[in-house]
């Protein structure tokens, strides 16, 4: 009987020229981080879908304006004044401003300009509030004292008084001396969040267990510290971007930001304010693609919080 079950037993382990398959090893799953599981959560969020869709709608506006105003055919800086305030039609979708000029077309190139000044203030602020922030909070002692009595000294002045009193020595309304004027009345407040977030995570398991095991200051900060704690700085740089395009377009009404030739939402709203009563859609129109904007970069400021912060989950 086991002679006959020999032969079985044989093939079963495999016999001559026969090669025996054997499973692999699986791999371990990879570990999850914060930024993982963020971008995971941020995908089932119908708020940061709709917001970054539209946003990356108005990112294409400014990118690449011709895409936008190839069908139609009036130029940004073609007026005609025999054509001056006319209601919306066929041929000027949004109407004529009170030069003749195509509103639709305006509003397209206005983007760029408002995106310019709100991604460019938006990262000097944060490079440069971060960077200060992260030296601060890491370091302490003296070098904190110094950098928290300058911070205060700029939240002691107003914004829009510091923003007109800047754009007032340079005398010359254009881009960077707008975004300058921005930046430097906002970067402390990064700074007081990056400080708050490295004091709080210099003291974290992590960091200690990487002092131990001898670990240099730099690369404690930018390898250890700097992942954890920019979550809160991101947040609200996404928040304030739309911040920024708003007061860029408050300084342009003023008469202090861009000027002409240049095309912005604000100066469109302050050009067509004289005679809104009579044609309102010059300052509608530049006026609602202002508000769509930033609430675009609030909502998803507002998603990137609640995906980040793992109390709100």
């Amino acid at each position: 009987m086991s002679d006959a079950l020999a032969p079985v037993k044989k093939r079963r382990n495999g016999g001559p020229g026969r090669h025996v398959r054997t499973s692999r090893p699986a791999k371990p799953p990879r570990a999850a981080s914060l930024w993982t599981d963020a971008w995971y959560d941020l995908r089932r969020r119908p708020l940061f879908v709709g917001s970054a869709v539209l946003i990356g709608v108005l990112v294409a506006m400014a990118a690449f304006p011709s895409l936008f105003t190839s069908v139609n055919p009036f130029d940004a800086a073609t007026c005609d004044l025999a054509q001056a305030r006319q209601g919306m039609s066929a041929v000027h979708w949004f109407g004529t401003d009170n030069l003749g000029c195509d509103v639709y077309s305006r509003v397209v190139h206005g983007a760029r300009n408002s995106m310019v000044v709100g991604l460019s203030t938006t990262v000097v602020t944060a490079l440069v509030g971060g960077l200060l922030g992260l030296l601060a909070g890491f370091r302490g002692g003296a070098l904190d004292t110094l950098l928290s009595r300058i911070t205060e000294i700029f939240f002691a002045i107003p914004s829009i008084l510091g923003a007109l009193l800047i754009l007032a020595i340079f005398r010359t309304g254009n881009v960077w001396t707008v975004m300058l004027a921005l930046a430097v009345l906002a970067w402390p407040m990064t700074y007081r969040i990056m400080r708050a977030a490295v004091i709080t995570a210099k003291g974290q398991d992590y960091v200690l267990a990487a002092r131990a095991l001898g670990a240099s200051a730099p690369r404690i900060m930018f390898r250890h510290i700097l992942p954890n704690a920019a979550a809160s700085v991101i947040v609200v740089a996404t928040i304030n971007l739309g911040t920024f395009i708003a007061a860029e377009a408050g300084l342009s009404f003023l008469g202090v930001g861009l000027r002409s030739p240049d095309i912005s939402w604000g100066l469109m709203i302050s050009d067509a304010r004289e005679r809104f009563l009579e044609a309102p859609w010059p300052l509608l129109f530049p006026a609602l693609f202002l508000s769509l904007t930033v609430l675009a970069f609030i909502m998803l400021g507002d998603a990137v919080r609640d995906a980040l912060d793992p109390k709100l989950r």
